[in-house]
């Protein structure tokens, strides 16, 4: 009764009372001798009753505590296509179960519960194309009809809990009983036949088409020990039938899974064709480098099993072991690679396991972002299989697991430093990008980076920080007390600024790494009393500035008179901002150098690295030069004589018209001194108005002509383009006249 009784719902009572009432009242109309209609009216006014006190119940029924009920009716399509995001990855589950079963039947034959030679342990998986089927064989421990009651018609009631409850300590991938679900994913139906090992085991036969229905029965097929499933594959999923797919997926995900597992025979030549031999195809290797103690592995050894994960990889730089057994287990191996081109791509080369079977290669949420440029292995069985980033970046042990591997490195790095240093620096120029990727990106590890961090000259030789700065100190710290470490990035394209260094007694540091920019920042940041400046970014003498200055020859009227005749020949580029500078230096030094600001060319290298908003905005600004004339060469002193005789006596009239509407100006200045604009009479604005039109317009009419006169000079345009060239900005048509001019000047 109370069964039926929740079926009737409150839409239910309000249709049968509308009905009596209706029934009631056309039967008192038509009817008003009929008895029977008045019987159903008077039980229409106890509904209206019970339908108010029910409609009150459900209320107070909603209010209630209580557990969801779900069914397998909701449950089942949720699981067949939502279990995994990567679908393929049926494949690993239902091998992971085999290896599981087979795993169970030697714990316990290893304590004596099961008798006699377990015989071959191999797992097999075939397919056939035309019968559209998938089939995973093993010769586990298997199930009676119990268990599969238990263990498959029961969702997500493992076996594997219940086992490593009762045999503790042993190697049990599973836990959570979903994984053979994962095969209706791209199966329409699924069968399984398994025996168990226990004596007089029936077969059972079990199957089901992806609902909640299934069929099983015990049979008198006489089978072996083990499980066998078959996946009929599902229209929109054929490419599981085909082996060259099988192979990849097995490859993939079981390549080191501790049960031998066979994928169809070896192949070879013969007869013009590949044929099956009778040696079975093992896919894996079921004892990986990483489960051997590293007292037992040879350097070679390690090289081989890199060159086993990346078959076209060159030689690593070196590895290091990980084998932790507490708070957490993990082992590992982990290898430095060459990196040759943009670090970028070399990421996602590190693979997950857990208890040997592949997890992911997406790994950033388990070692810090800077080892995610290194090769390897790690498996560790306390991450579980169905890895998500939030688990990882919630999770405590993958927390402890990161900081032990940022230990782990920091100590192998430091121990190759100090025991092998030599080998050490050979490798540097590869190791560079790994160490300061994680000096940059992480503080614990910069901590312990600092001692082991390298700087290189130009010279070839190798220091640290500390070390370096008491080599350079005594001649490259300027005038405020500061240490100036100067360097290039291209020893070879920089070669005129890197020799004037040099001729000064500076020693110069190679700084042409990806990330060498970030890393500079991040030690000025550090270290207040020191920075960075490359050879090209100034003058040689304003890179290190000491209280002794030279003085140049050049007054500032004929740096006046200079300015135009250089603005003629400037490079004219869209992409490119060039100005004028007069600079005192060495009267042999080059006639005009080209430099570039620091701060600026810096920040448009980071951000062309990084990326993003600010990446976008330094790219559309242009680049900056600065063309810095020699005041005391001897040659621009020349261009200067060549000048003033070109244009003449003209040249000093109007220069004096130029002095005197300045001194002018000067004394007007001097008059008005102290009164606000508005105090100003209209005299007094006009006055000042009319002076310096008159001095702008004195001084374009001169500047024209230097203007024209420089446009004319072969020689200006020479050592313009001799500096743009020493700095590999001389191109094109550019490049071809300057070569035309050089032939011509030669010639004379």
């Amino acid at each position: 009764m109370n069964k039926n009784y929740k079926c009737i719902n409150s839409f239910a009572l309000k249709m049968i009372a509308i009905i009596t009432m209706v029934i009631d009242h056309v039967g008192a109309v038509l009817f008003p001798m009929n008895m029977i209609f008045r019987y159903i009216g008077r039980i229409s006014f106890p509904l209206f009753v019970f339908l108010l006190v029910t409609s009150k119940q459900q209320k107070h029924k909603h209010m209630q505590n209580g557990k969801i009920g779900v069914t397998t009716e909701n449950i089942f399509p949720v699981i067949k296509k939502f279990l995994y995001s990567d679908h393929e990855i049926f494949l690993r589950e239902l091998i992971s179960n085999s290896v599981d079963a087979t795993q169970k039947l030697k714990a316990l034959a290893s304590m004596g519960d099961v008798k006699g030679d377990l015989g071959d342990l191999t797992i097999r998986v075939s397919a056939d194309k035309d019968a559209k089927t998938l089939t995973v064989t093993d010769r586990g421990i298997g199930m009676t009809a119990d268990e599969v009651e238990r263990y498959i018609n029961q969702i997500a009631f493992s076996s594997a809990e219940e086992f490593m409850e009762k045999y503790k300590n042993q190697a049990i991938i599973g836990h959570f009983g979903l994984g053979f679900y994962s095969a209706f994913m791209v199966a329409d139906k699924v069968e399984i036949f398994t025996r168990s090992y226990k004596e007089g085991a029936k077969t059972v036969h079990w199957s089901c088409e992806g609902s909640p229905e299934y069929e099983m029965e015990e049979t008198t097929e006489q089978r072996d020990r083990g499980t066998t499933i078959v996946l009929h594959l599902s229209a929109d999923t054929l490419e599981y039938g085909e082996d060259s797919k099988v192979e990849e997926l097995l490859r993939k995900y079981c390549r080191f899974l501790p049960v031998p597992i066979a994928f169809g025979k070896v192949k070879e030549w013969k007869d013009g064709k590949y044929v099956d031999t009778n040696k079975d195809n093992i896919i894996n290797n079921i004892a990986p480098l990483w489960t051997v103690k590293p007292t037992e592995i040879t350097a070679e050894q390690y090289k081989e099993f890199y060159h086993e994960l990346y078959p076209i990889g060159e030689e690593p730089l070196f590895s290091i072991h990980l084998n932790i057994d507490y708070p957490f287990h993990l082992t590992g191996i982990l290898y430095f690679p060459k990196i040759r081109n943009n670090f970028e791509i070399q990421k996602n080369k590190i693979q997950l396991y857990s208890n040997q079977v592949y997890v992911t290669d997406q790994v950033e949420g388990i070692v810090p972002e800077y080892l995610t440029l290194l090769h390897g292995v790690i498996d560790s069985p306390d991450i579980p299989l169905n890895v998500s980033r939030s688990y990882l970046q919630s999770d405590s042990n993958v927390k402890k697991i990161s900081n032990y591997i940022t230990r782990k490195v920091a100590d192998r790095l430091q121990e190759l430093f100090t025991t092998m240093r030599a080998d050490y620096e050979q490798k540097w120029d590869d190791l560079k990008i790994f160490i300061e990727y994680g000096i940059i990106t992480d503080e614990k590890f910069a901590e312990k980076a600092e001692s082991f961090m390298l700087w290189k000259t130009t010279e070839g030789k190798y220091f640290t920080a500390e070390e370096y700065k008491e080599v350079v100190k005594g001649n490259q710290t300027d005038k405020n007390g500061t240490v100036v470490f100067l360097y290039v990035d291209d020893p070879v394209e920089k070669n005129s600024f890197l020799e004037s260094a040099k001729a000064k007694g500076y020693d110069v540091l190679v700084m042409d790494g990806q990330l060498d920019n970030h890393y500079v920042n991040w030690y000025e940041s550090k270290h207040k009393d020191a920075r960075f400046v490359r050879v090209d970014s100034d003058v040689i003498d304003k890179l290190i500035q000491k209280d002794e200055t030279l003085k140049m020859s050049l007054s500032e009227a004929q740096q006046e008179i200079m300015r135009p005749v250089f603005e003629s020949q400037m490079p004219k580029d869209e992409k490119i901002h060039y100005n004028i500078s007069f600079e005192a230096m060495a009267a042999d030094a080059a006639p005009v150098v080209i430099t570039q600001n620091e701060f600026m060319r810096r920040m448009k290298e980071m951000a062309a690295i990084s990326g993003g908003g600010m990446s976008q905005f330094y790219s559309q600004m242009p680049d900056n030069f600065t063309i810095a004339v020699n005041g005391n060469n001897p040659i621009v002193i020349d261009i200067l004589a060549d000048v003033e005789k070109s244009y003449g006596d003209k040249l000093k009239t109007i220069t004096k018209k130029i002095d005197a509407a300045v001194a002018e100006e000067r004394r007007f200045d001097e008059v008005v001194k102290g009164k606000k604009e508005e105090e100003l009479t209209p005299e007094e604005k006009s006055t000042r108005e009319e002076l310096s039109k008159k001095i702008v317009t004195l001084r374009d009419e001169r500047d024209t002509r230097l203007r024209e006169i420089g446009g004319e000079n072969k020689l200006v345009k020479q050592i313009i383009d001799l500096a743009l060239l020493s700095n590999g900005l001389l191109k094109g048509k550019n490049l071809t006249e300057f070569i035309q001019r050089s032939i011509s000047l030669i010639e004379k």
